[in-house]
């Protein structure tokens, strides 16, 4: 993966591709990074997740949209692979805002598909998600599933774009990997997302808002892990052409929310203060991700234990300033 060719990373000041891209250079890439600082949350916390990527000399930063094509038109770079991780993200905002998140995630994703195909680039790691399984009754999820009831606009853009780049695969011979990633924490963790939000409530000894019993469960899987998983799939777009692949990247252990909670209690050194609520519309029952496919082809192996990766976070989000 090293030499004069460059990877673009979208979404890169994100949560992930933060985390993506100092990975990348620490293997000795060449990185492209691009990102749009979206709103949905502060631009400061992106820029902050970009200071180490921002120092490299291997890192080039554009911020863009992936909903405009003339930046596309303009990338002076020479581009081998593209790891396409920006998106609109979250299941309850999109169910509010369905037509942002068509734009971004399946406009956006074709804008970066044709932009590949003119400029004859053939390979891609696409981040799809978890929430493509929708409420399927059997478990753990499996790549060969239906995926055709999603329960959010979230989830059916994000499968929109696993289509978009079959089609591109079939018409191009793009070789493409989609990697479904199931609730992905660690630091950086968006402040939207059920740990960062417990964490800060917790601190701030708020009562957590429980939808439903807590009976709900979550295949967290630690940054680090998913991190290991697209570096495999960079690796094997790579060695194998014109091959097409979807991919669970998951840690193939459920966790009950209320176990979550309690976890985060007792991490935190604090008495559980709890508010129960009905549960949320476009919410899923439960995750669990099948991993054989990826430990097959990609050698994939989630190492990253809840109780583990849970301090990591608790660690960082203390060091952080308030």
């Amino acid at each position: 993966m090293n030499g004069s060719n460059q990877i673009l990373v979208t979404g890169c000041a994100g949560f992930i591709g933060s985390h993506l891209t100092e990975r990348l250079l620490d293997s000795g890439c060449r990185v492209v990074g691009i990102d749009n600082f979206d709103p949905f949350y502060d631009r400061f916390i992106k820029e902050r997740n970009l200071t180490s990527a921002l120092a490299h000399p291997n890192f080039t930063f554009v911020e863009a949209d992936i909903r405009d094509t003339a930046w596309l038109n303009t990338l002076d770079a020479d581009i081998e692979t593209v790891i396409h991780i920006a998106a609109k993200a979250g299941v309850r905002p999109s169910i509010e805002q369905p037509a942002e998140y068509i734009s971004t995630n399946i406009t956006g994703t074709y804008n970066l598909l044709n932009w590949m195909h003119s400029k004859r680039i053939s390979k891609l790691v696409f981040a799809s998600s978890s929430s493509v399984y929708g409420n399927n009754e059997k478990i753990p999820f499996s790549e060969t599933d239906a995926v055709e009831q999603p329960i959010s606009p979230y989830a059916f853009t994000k499968r929109s774009g696993e289509l978009l780049t079959y089609t591109y695969h079939h018409l191009y011979n793009m070789s493409v990997v989609n990697l479904r990633f199931f609730t992905v924490y660690g630091e950086r963790q968006r402040p939207d997302l059920a740990i960062h939000k417990f964490v800060k409530m917790i601190d701030r000894d708020e009562p957590i808002p429980m939808f439903g019993q807590g009976d709900t469960s979550r295949d967290y899987t630690y940054v680090s892990d998913t991190v290991d998983g697209i570096m495999a799939a960079l690796r094997y777009v790579s060695e194998h052409p014109n091959r097409y692949e979807i991919i669970n990247l998951g840690n193939h252990s459920p966790v009950t929310l209320q176990t979550l909670v309690e976890t985060l209690y007792r991490l935190m050194e604090k008495t559980p203060n709890v508010q129960h609520l009905p549960k949320q519309p476009g919410d899923v029952e439960r995750t669990y991700a099948d991993v054989s496919r990826a430990a097959r082809l990609l050698g994939y192996s989630p190492n990253v234990l809840l109780d583990e990766g849970l301090s990591r976070f608790v660690d960082w989000y203390k060091a952080q300033p308030k």
